[in-house]
């Protein structure tokens, strides 16, 4: 209970909380209650202050989402000024005949010092703010903004598919994945939100012409009806009046409608505007020796003003001067003394030691990617597939081998190799300084560059050079670093031969670590019931087909119930599936209850089980013209549920399952095949086609 007895609502309600609900009801207040001239002059004031400070926040900010606020900025600061509009109105057309001060000092010092008491002047002035407000700085920040908004849409599948593939390759964690999916998100509803906004300040500009209108007429029916004043005292004193209002608005609106501008015009990079423009329009000597010379040639011709000219070309030669001295003044890289060559040693006679084992897993590097992988260069790529072996361990259940690294000078210089057990498995080139744009099917344009394809992948990609990447980025690319197209590969091979990465030694390294928590689970399946090869071939068995076996308990229970009755492998690895049924399905369809899916015709149905009662659990006895049928129709399947976002999943009956998925695997290796008996009842099942309608 606190000391004043308030309500908890009301004692935790913190006062950022009902600020806004605060301002809204004093900008309808000054619509509708008169206001002293003393309070317009703090408003106004208040106002310019405010937009000043929007200005300079725009200028220091280095990424848009830092000034995420400032589309709700752009309505409040507008409907302040129109509130402001309202009020001074009533004042001007209420106390106007009083004399040019009637409406504050604000007022007055804009309708008389800035624009010399000469209305005419200040309806000039007037009018030019108010077109450049109008038709420069608001539609082309509104423009700007538009297209952003667009192209961050565009570019928003692009970029979670790279946020994916970090997240895949183990470059970052799944806190860090979700924080920048949401930036990608706020990114997009920013410049959505600022197309938005922008048509506020347009409204503003053409709102402030009518009210100034308004005012001018307004005041001269009050002045020479009401007040009886001549026609000349009316319309000086009430014109002055109405263009000092309307310049004391439109003055805030455009500083706000420049910074407006300076958000949505600005290309992403660490450095505030400040910076850039200093780092970038005056980086080069040679520019400005050019252009003092142009600006010294041009102040040499007869009638032009000699003082300006030549002060300003020895400004800039001077400057140039500085700078070429500055980058002269540089430390410089020293090169590196060749090391004279090594004696050759003595050929000795071979050995045993001569015989070097076949590494598991193998990446061989041409020479200009050895700095990815130097560890005294601090090689990104070492780090990353730290993150891909503790990522795959995390998520299919056993560690895999070592990555043994080297380099290759057979390889071309920016080639990689990756190899499983000395074969060859993967091949590819990254460059390194460059990136790989990867087009994912829904880009705006091409790029100059190299043109090649994702080597994990083979999506269509183009090698751009760094300073393009934010443009790509824009048209819908997804672009990575060398470093990230190596890894990638690398962890999409590891997750597809992950049955052959575990052999004997991995599954007793399993079953250890699995003995130290559950001993007694371990010591009634090995060796009492099953060897350890026959455990092995299971787990294999079960990575084939891309199933997890991070749920050892499970497997190692269900074998131990069912291994007593059958030693077959094949029967072993479908009781195990089923057991694993749930976590199957939600590998497969992580958010879904309902599982859309692809099935057999009843006909094809009946076909194949005969074919099975007839030669056997292998199906060999298949018609061969049916085969390539089932093969083709089972493609066109894949493919339209792929184009629908779906994932390729084939249900048949627990009988056919092993026939069908070892039948289908290697001509359509991303179906998957699954038993009604693997589908909780939980499930709900949507068929989306038929496999074999037109046998």
């Amino acid at each position: 209970m606190n000391s004043l007895n308030l309500p908890s609502w009301m004692a935790g309600t913190n006062s950022r909380v009902i600020a806004a609900p605060i301002l809204i009801v004093l900008m309808l207040a000054m619509m509708v209650l008169p206001l002293p001239a003393l309070a317009l002059d703090m408003l106004f004031t208040f106002n310019l202050a405010l937009s000043i400070i929007v200005l300079l926040t725009a200028l220091y900010t280095v990424k848009p989402l830092d000034f995420m606020v400032f589309p709700t900025v752009l309505l409040v600061t507008t409907m302040l000024r129109l509130s402001l509009n309202v009020a001074s109105t009533r004042v001007v057309l209420t106390e106007g005949h009083a004399g040019p001060d009637a409406a504050g000092k604000v007022i007055e010092a804009f309708g008389h010092f800035l624009i010399g008491g000469n209305y005419t002047v200040g309806i000039v002035v007037f009018i030019i703010l108010t077109i450049i407000n109008f038709t420069v700085v608001t539609k082309g920040a509104g423009r700007i903004a538009e297209v952003g908004a667009r192209f961050a849409l565009d570019a928003m599948p692009g970029k979670q598919m790279a946020i994916d593939a970090d997240l895949n390759a183990g470059l970052i964690g799944e806190q860090d994945a979700r924080m920048r999916r949401t930036q990608v998100a706020q990114e997009a509803e920013f410049y959505g939100a600022m197309d938005g906004a922008s048509k506020y300040v347009r409204g503003d500009a053409i709102a402030g012409i009518i009210i100034t209108v308004i005012n001018i007429v307004g005041g001269l029916i009050v002045g020479m009806i009401q007040h009886d004043m001549a026609f000349s005292n009316a319309i000086e004193n009430y014109t002055l009046l109405a263009i000092g209002d309307g310049l004391v608005a439109q003055l805030p609106s455009l500083i706000i409608s420049t910074a407006a501008g300076i958000i949505v015009s600005r290309v992403a990079s660490d450095q505030d505007i400040g910076g850039q423009l200093i780092g970038q329009l005056f980086a080069r000597s040679q520019v400005l020796y050019i252009a003092a010379g142009i600006i010294g040639g041009m102040g040499v011709i007869p009638g032009m003003p000699h003082v300006a000219f030549l002060f300003l070309a020895g400004v800039l030669a001077g400057a140039g001067y500085l700078i070429a001295q500055r980058a002269k003044n540089a430390p410089q890289v020293e090169a590196e003394v060749a090391q004279p060559p090594a004696a050759a040693p003595e050929v000795e006679e071979a050995s045993w030691n001569d015989i070097v084992q076949v590494d598991t897993l193998g990446l061989e590097v041409g020479y200009r990617l050895i700095p990815l992988v130097d560890k005294a260069q601090s090689g990104e790529l070492l780090r990353r597939i730290k993150g891909i072996r503790k990522k795959f361990a995390q998520e299919v259940g056993f560690l895999s081998p070592p990555v043994h690294i080297r380099d290759n000078l057979e390889l071309k210089p920016s080639a990689y190799r990756i190899t499983l057990k000395g074969v060859e498995v993967g091949n590819g080139e990254a460059h390194a300084g460059q990136y790989l744009a990867i087009n994912p099917g829904m880009v705006t344009g091409t790029l100059p560059g190299a043109v090649t394809s994702d080597p994990a992948f083979g999506l269509p990609a183009t090698w751009i050079d760094s300073h393009m990447r934010d443009q790509a980025q824009g048209m819908g690319y997804t672009v990575v670093d060398a470093g990230t197209v190596v890894a990638t590969h690398l962890n999409h091979l590891i997750t597809t031969h992950a049955s052959e990465l575990l052999g004997r030694q991995e599954v007793q390294a399993l079953l250890d670590h699995l003995t130290k928590e559950s001993p007694k689970l371990v010591e009634d399946l090995v060796p009492k019931l099953m060897t350890l090869s026959a455990l092995q071939k299971v787990l294999q068995n079960l990575l084939i087909e891309g199933v997890h076996i991070r749920d050892m308990h499970t497997i190692i229970e269900t074998l131990t119930e069912h291994a007593a009755y059958t030693q077959d492998v094949n029967d072993l690895t479908a009781l195990v599936r089923v057991a694993l049924g749930r976590a199957i399905v939600q590998q497969l369809f992580p958010s879904s209850n309902e599982l859309s899916v692809m099935t057999l015709d009843n006909r094809l149905e009946r076909l194949l089980m005969q074919a099975m009662q007839s030669n056997g659990a292998d199906g060999a006895g298949i018609e061969p013209g049916l085969a390539d049928t089932i093969a083709a129709q089972a493609e066109a399947a894949t493919r339209q549920q792929e184009q629908m976002g779906l994932t390729p999943v084939l249900l048949v009956p627990a009988q056919l399952r092993t026939l069908l998925s070892r039948f289908l695997r290697r001509a359509i290796p991303q179906l998957k095949v699954l038993s009604h008996a693997e589908v909780p009842d939980t499930k709900t099942i949507r068929v989306t086609s038929l496999v074999g309608g037109q046998v």
